[in-house]
């Protein structure tokens, strides 16, 4: 891949005269292999959705890369080596679907020494993230903290945290930290008094603190930029400033909506601010509200959700995580996590994006893969990826597809690698070393991991991880509905069947994966795009749509309504593309790889009944 591009810019070069000229990035690059005339990585907020340069809805979905910054066997870097991030991208846009990473950055090692920015630190993160840029995978870069710093730790201690750099720690002569009796790393930031004290102090910047990570924010936003080709650039879809904030410590009187308020959402128009100065006037801040707004153990739930922001977008994207605590706990949810288990919590997000006139990213979810609530995982995360996919569970949707709503742009926690084969030295004791799960205060969340060969294998069901969505709607997405049959253990969960009342679409879909795209096209030229999990290959890959009815779709062109071609990147994931040149008509396609060779009789029965379908659901509902 790299010498491909070498040869295009060199071309470019004897065209059009030298592009760059010393110590200064190229202007322009070469777009990743199998880009196409429509490929353009990026993106801004408009109507309270994503959208790129044609005006196509985009849904930004992939992981977050990774927990390995929080550790310091790689110095607070995602990768040892560019080597690794280039194998961890492909196989993330291969093996895992994702099209977008939230990409963690490190403020200790960026600025390790108070107002010295560590410039080889910015070059490696960089030229890391350069490697998803290259395939196609857009990134939000996230500056992370959790507990505040590692630097509040005993080198003994059961915890750790990372963040803010030793001398921003050291500035606060904080008490000897203690989480007293914890079962949990996240009760430090309602329990430790150094955790608690060192965050205060960050929000009303004293001894400048907070001025100090504005600066290096600036820093290292200015210096991407820079080192970024313009297209490389295009890909950053916009900058997460602060991880999961919280107060630390309320002042007498003040509620937690009145800190987001006064005090939170001041922060976050400073660095606004930071990013304009920086040369990101044109990328969205991904801001998150109070930690704690959406809870779903009422004795955390605090209010929250940046009520007072007013109208966001399209400066601000709303961010917020999800974690379900009720199972994670052990204690407060027995079962597993049924069909539309999380419809209504990610209801709550659309909602307070919609009220914020902005688009939603819920980035960061997910769920232990070790220990003992592990068996949860398979249902849990099916619950929560389908409650991204739709508003409503799967047993109501085929019944009120148009209450589906938009898809919910998201990020899993998390992509690492190295899951299992760290070497971490836990507060920097050599007496504590980690290697198991994600070496950081005992989680083990990966999706991902290296085999005996060196080669990233998932460690999760496939079904559930490369999964059929929409990530570009040329028009207004009505409804979306994917069925994945991803497993627990050996049984096959189906929470969205085909009803009876549709016999040939059940008939055709059988016991295969399959999902379903309602929209009105907006009229313009460029397609509408789902990404195609590795488990539709093309022969066994059937369309049933208004726009055509094809098994084993041909390539694209554009004369094609319906066609697959590669996804950017040239790491052999592959799209549909679906073109409908009119505007404002309602569109309908089914995908499945349920068929084996489906008569043209079968095929047009399908279609008859989901024009019928449509009709009635979604066009005599709206009238």
């Amino acid at each position: 891949m790299p010498t491909i591009r070498s040869r295009l810019l060199v071309v470019l070069v004897v065209l059009f005269g030298s592009v760059s000229v010393a110590g200064v990035p190229p202007a322009t690059a070469a777009p990743p292999p199998g880009s196409l005339w429509f490929d353009d990585p990026a993106v801004t907020v408009r109507d309270g959705r994503f959208t790129d340069t044609h005006g196509r809805e985009i849904v930004l979905r992939g992981y977050n890369v990774s927990g390995e910054t929080k550790l310091a066997e790689n110095k607070g870097l995602p990768f040892a080596s560019v080597a690794d991030a280039r194998k961890s991208a492909t196989a993330l846009r291969a093996l895992g679907g994702g099209n977008t990473v939230r990409f963690l950055l490190s403020w200790a090692y960026a600025e390790p020494e108070r107002g010295q920015v560590d410039t080889a630190y910015l070059a490696a993160a960089t030229d890391q993230m350069k490697a998803f840029l290259d395939v196609g995978v857009r990134v939000y870069p996230d500056f992370h903290q959790d507990l505040y710093s590692r630097h509040l730790f005993d080198a003994d201690s059961w915890y750790t945290g990372d963040g803010a750099p030793k001398w921003a720690v050291d500035a606060g002569n904080y008490p000897d930290e203690s989480c007293g009796i914890c079962l949990f790393w996240g009760q430090n930031i309602t329990q430790n008094e150094a955790v608690k004290r060192a965050t205060y102090d960050f929000w009303h910047n004293a001894h400048g603190v907070q001025d100090g990570f504005l600066d290096t924010a600036e820093k290292t936003m200015r210096y991407m930029q820079q080192h970024l080709s313009a297209e490389q650039f295009r890909g950053i879809a916009g900058f997460d400033p602060y991880n999961e904030p919280h107060a630390g410590v309320y002042d007498s009187g003040q509620t937690s909506r009145a800190w987001e308020k006064d005090v939170l959402w001041p922060f976050y128009e400073r660095f606004r601010t930071r990013m304009d100065t920086a040369g990101w006037r044109d990328k969205p801040a991904f801001v998150e509200p109070n930690l704690f707004w959406n809870a779903n153990l009422d004795f955390q739930k605090q209010e929250g959700g940046l009520l007072d922001a007013g109208s966001l977008g399209p400066r601000y994207v709303f961010n917020t995580h999800f974690y379900d605590q009720k199972a994670i706990s052990g204690v407060f949810m027995w079962g597993k996590a049924a069909d539309g288990q999380y419809a209504g919590d990610f209801r709550t997000v659309r909602d307070r994006a919609a009220a914020a006139r902005t688009a939603a990213v819920v980035s960061e979810f997910g769920h232990p893969l070790a220990g003992n609530v592990s068996d949860k995982a398979p249902t849990v995360l099916k619950a929560m990826y389908q409650a991204l996919d739709s508003r409503i569970k799967g047993a109501d949707w085929w019944a009120d597809p148009a209450a589906s709503g938009p898809v919910l742009s998201g990020s899993q926690w998390q992509w690492d690698i190295y899951n299992g084969r760290h070497r971490e030295l836990m507060n920097g004791n050599p007496d504590k070393v980690l290697t198991t799960g994600d070496a950081w205060n005992d989680e083990d969340l990966s999706a991902v991991r290296l085999d005996d060969s060196g080669k990233p294998v998932l460690r999760q069901d496939a079904r559930l991880l490369d999964r059929l969505y929409p990530s570009a709607t040329a028009g207004e997405t009505v409804g979306f509905t994917y069925e994945d049959r991803s497993r627990d253990g050996s049984t096959t969960l189906t929470w969205n069947p085909v009803p009876g009342s549709l016999p040939n679409v059940q008939r055709l879909v059988g016991s295969g994966q399959y999902g379903l795209l309602l929209w009105r096209s907006n009229g313009g030229p460029a397609p509408t795009e789902l990404h195609l999990p590795a488990s539709f290959p093309a022969a066994s890959t059937t369309i049933v749509s208004d726009l055509g009815t094809v098994h084993a779709p041909p390539a694209y062109t554009a004369s094609t309504p319906v066609g697959v071609a590669q996804e950017p990147g040239g790491t052999g994931s592959r799209r549909l593309l679906l073109t409908a040149p009119d505007s404002g008509v309602l569109h309908y396609a089914l995908v499945t790889n349920g068929a084996t060779a489906p008569s043209a009789d079968l095929l047009a029965a399908a279609r008859s009944e989901l024009a019928a379908w449509a009709a009635k659901e979604v066009n005599q509902r709206k009238g």
